[in-house]
């Protein structure tokens, strides 16, 4: 039967001096700890300049004899700030401040002497075990590793006079194994009244845990963790109750001289300010985080479970379970992959900062323990720890479940529609099979038809202007741009981009130049540099017989083959791509980015660098659309992935993109764009809330010379500046009025919208009318539109001079009208395309048979060699194929024979 101990006696509190109430007739309640760790006042220390912060005393020596301070050796003011205010909240009579927790540590070894014996847990921090065998070594000093959570495994190593020091943490690092501090400190206390009970706080800090106050005579914590908070300083720090034991640590330190430099002191004054609200949202996410792990089956170690071993004793002597936790995968191999496929997660050692970080402590942390004695202490080799941040949870659990979906670790559940784990050691064999079920196999081996879409883009507002410095709002439209890979098996790798002057080619795999490629690991990213000896070698190689007159395909087939060879090194996969659009190629929508966005979505898909589940998540209704019916399921990781690679290749083609037409290609949706260099923050921002809208887009099919136009502004500018900045200010103030009328999504706020944004779109015109970027192309389809009976408005979009010109539809405009304006302008030789503007970003075609139509009409689920290069293997015909219907559909049949092919997974 265990020894019990009496937890309702009195526990002394070394109450140390904070400012008076204001009034001496009305007493206060005593400050609560989160209130404590901002009060730094000592009044015994007051600033004569009344700082709200502590000085920094940043000199060595002080002048005067006898004063309190004479060498910051020996002491400094604002350490001693700091070791009040550490003191204070710690329970403690008595705080030293020094170089780091191990620092801290060895002042406190240094109380022994030769012959004494140490007790110590069996589950200690790396640096600990590494520093007692020093000691048993050199000083002869006894160390017995003992599990210190089972107070009966503690008292028979308990000697009356031999046994000189306890050492415990509570919780254990990375176990999280519970020892009852007040219970032990009892009974070594009644055994061995000389002993000297020291705990590591360092896992739970002053604000959750304060080890002195159940009988513990010092208390050390790296205050690197969670005091600093923020992994910008070392330092330790040592709290105790005894002045004889005071003494000898002050002699110590100011002895060897590692007491904190003043700045550092500072540094941890002003992270301990935020400790609580620090701590409190760590603890909260890492609940969530364990009971997330827990659920999936994983063993998980935190007392924040209900079944943690320890956890009633836990919560008797601690005010909260930490941010700490770790979790067994049953396979080293796996953690290792688990902790490689994170990337919110930093792959780190140590704990206590903001931002959250995973590792392997048997790998890490605890390497310098020997391989036997961490097996004889049960330290599990495939154990992975977590050390939670401030980070939103949703974020973190959602970067942690992809580690683990990609790792094979967990798996999505047919009958459950959840994950579930994986079974250890099958992790692997399940990664295997889920990959062939979606079209993955070895070398050249591609089973599976991808079919791909993505928008086109419109400048709503701000075009031209942006260039200097206003803010532009750019949206989807849902013109789409579609690819499709086929496999052809027979070694060669063939386009054919339909709309970029009909071009067709095809190379041999093996005559690529792959020696030319600095290869990318699997989770490796793309560097911010394109690699200019791969181009030069694409250009040389498969691409030395085009010709200057095939620029627009040579670009478009270099950004493809670029892609190709940098995702695909491993796999060299042999497939046909094919290419359509439903948007006019060079009218200023967007284009090429929709085209990179098919071409870099298709070659993530062959390279297994962008995955779907088994079973796609259900779908929500949060991303409105008028003809995508709300769907909403491509993950949002998926999305970040194809828009890196969409913008490779708009590098590719443009040489330096602003990275907007690509991310409406991926995201959807509206966003706002602000250039870098103007005072004020530069990037992009979605417009949330934003619904789509009917518009329609004429073409000119007039040509136009963007830099000529740009330039022309610049130079206006230059010129008349006044003018121009008065014209650009009125630009601004539109685009931010339509910002927040576009983010009004209320019932209400779209009555409101559609009429702001007649005004506003016929205001945007005349001012750019005034820079001189319209044409009169441009002119006679806003004049045909605004009408009657139409009363529509119309503006230039993109660059101007010709291109396009957008017009906003009314809900209420009938379709007579419509029909009649449509013949209008195509009799003028324009070509309108009526649309919807703010829908739907990337789209992939569900690859699973249960989401494939196959009773439509010649269409075929089934893969296909192009007819170009035949398999004799394959009797397919080509007639049914995906492709060769894909390549006969007309513009006008091509949207809705791609919808009816199944379900779509739409960003």
């Amino acid at each position: 039967m265990s020894p019990t101990i009496d937890t309702k006696s009195p526990v002394v509190h070394h109450d140390l001096p904070t400012p008076d109430p204001e009034s001496p007739t009305r007493t206060r309640q005593p400050y609560k700890l989160s209130t404590l760790c901002v009060a730094v006042e000592n009044p015994s220390m007051k600033d004569q300049y009344g700082s709200s912060s502590v000085p920094i005393y940043q000199s060595a020596t002080f002048k005067g004899v006898g004063n309190e301070y004479d060498y910051s050796r020996s002491g400094n003011p604002t350490r001693s700030h700091l070791e009040h205010h550490i003191a204070k909240i710690s329970s403690a009579a008595r705080a030293f401040a020094v170089s780091s927790g191990m620092a801290a540590l060895d002042v406190i070894l240094r109380l022994l002497r030769p012959g004494d014996e140490i007790i110590a847990g069996d589950d200690l921090y790396g640096g600990t075990n590494r520093l007692l065998t020093f000691i048993r070594t050199h000083v002869g000093v006894t160390v017995h590793h003992v599990d210190t959570t089972d107070p009966n495994a503690v008292i028979p190593f308990i000697h009356p006079t031999k046994t000189a020091m306890v050492l415990l943490e509570s919780p254990t690092n990375p176990l999280l194994k519970i020892a009852d501090l007040a219970l032990i400190s009892k009974e070594v206390k009644e055994r061995a009244p000389n002993a000297i009970v020291v705990v590591d706080n360092t896992m739970m800090s002053p604000y959750l845990q304060r080890p002195l106050e159940h009988g513990a005579d010092i208390v050390y914590d790296s205050a690197t963790k969670y005091l600093s908070g923020h992994h910008d300083l070392m330092a330790g720090m040592i709290t105790c109750n005894r002045d004889d034991l005071a003494k000898q640590i002050a002699f110590t330190i100011n002895s060897v001289g590692n007491a904190l430099t003043p700045i550092d002191c500072f540094l941890l004054l002003r992270g301990v300010k935020t400790m609580a609200v620090r701590m409190d949202r760590q603890q909260a996410t890492s609940q969530l985080v364990a009971t997330y792990l827990h659920s999936l089956g994983f063993k998980v170690h935190y007392p924040g479970l209900p079944d943690h071993p320890g956890r009633e004793i836990h919560q008797r002597i601690s005010d909260g379970n930490g941010a700490v936790l770790s979790f067994e995968t049953g396979d080293k191999e796996l953690s290792e992959k688990i902790v490689g496929s994170t990337r919110l997660w930093g792959i780190s050692v140590s704990f206590g900062c903001v931002n959250s970080l995973i590792s392997m402590p048997c790998v890490m942390s605890h390497a310098s323990i020997d391989p036997a004695i961490r097996a004889a202490r049960g330290l599990p080799e495939d154990l992975i720890r977590l050390c939670v941040g401030i980070e939103d949870s949703s974020d973190l659990l959602d970067d942690l479940e992809h580690a683990l979906v990609d790792a094979g670790a967990i798996a999505l559940s047919a009958q459950q529609n959840k994950y579930v784990r994986v079974p250890p050691g099958h992790a692997a064999l399940n990664k295997a099979v889920e990959q062939l079920a979606i079209g993955s196999s070895n070398s050249r081996g591609v089973e599976h038809e991808w079919f791909v879409s993505a928008p086109g883009k419109v400048i709503l507002f701000g075009e031209h202007a942006v260039v200097h410095g206003v803010t532009a709002i750019a949206a989807s439209v849902d013109l789409r741009c579609y690819g499709l890979t086929t496999p052809r098996n027979d070694g060669k790798l063939s386009a054919h981009f339909n709309d970029i002057n009909d071009f067709q080619a095809e190379w041999d795999i093996e005559s690529l130049p792959w020696g030319a490629s600095a290869p990318l690991g699997h989770h490796e990213r793309h560097p911010e540099d394109l690699d200019q000896q791969l181009i030069e070698a694409i250009h040389a190689g498969p691409l030395r017989e085009l010709g200057p007159d095939k620029d627009q395909a040579r670009n478009a087939a270099l950004a493809f083959l670029y892609m190709y060879i940098k995702l695909t090194n491993a796999e060299r996969p042999s497939v046909h791509f094919d290419v359509r659009a439903t948007l006019p190629v060079g009218a200023g929508l967007g284009s090429s980015a929709s085209f990179s966005t098919c071409a870099a979505t298709a070659l993530l898909l062959l390279s297994h660098r962008v995955t779907l589940p088994s079973i796609p998540p259900p779908i929500s209704a949060e991303h409105l659309h008028l003809s995508h019916h709300g769907r909403h399921a491509l993950e949002k990781h998926n999305a970040e992935e194809a828009n890196r690679w969409a913008f490779i290749a708009e590098k590719i083609l443009h040489g330096n993109p602003s990275g907007v037409d690509n991310s409406v290609a991926v995201f959807g949706g509206a966003l706002t764009y602000n250039r870098p260099g103007f005072g004020k923050p530069s990037g992009m921002e979605s417009i949330q809330g934003f619904g789509s809208l009917r518009f329609l887009l004429t073409n000119s099919k007039v040509p136009r010379d963007t830099k000529k136009l740009v330039a022309g502004v610049g130079l206006m500018k230059q010129e008349q500046p006044e003018v121009v900045g008065s014209i650009l200010d009125s630009i601004e103030n539109i685009s931010a009025q339509a910002k927040r009328s576009l983010a009004d999504s209320t019932e209400f706020g779209r009555e409101n919208l559609l009429r702001d944004l007649s005004v506003m779109i016929s205001e945007n015109h005349k001012h750019l009318v005034s820079l001189g970027v319209s044409h009169p192309s441009l002119e006679i389809i806003r004049e045909k539109t605004a009408a009657p009976p139409y009363n529509l408005s119309t503006k230039l979009t993109g660059a101007g001079g010709g291109g396009c010109a957008v017009t906003l539809i009314p809900d209420d405009f009938s379709d007579t009208s419509m029909k009649d304006l449509l013949s209008e302008l195509t009799e003028c030789g324009f070509d309108p395309y009526l649309t919807s503007v703010g829908g739907s970003g990337l789209g992939i075609l569900s690859p699973y048979p249960e989401h494939r139509n196959t009773s439509a009409k010649d269409i075929h689920p089934g893969q296909v060699t192009p007819p170009e290069t035949p398999d004799e293997a394959n009797t397919s015909d080509p007639g049914d194929s995906i492709k060769a219907s894909f390549e006969t559909k007309s513009l006008l049949e091509l949207t809705g024979w791609a919808q009816n092919l199944g379900k779509w997974l739409y960003v």
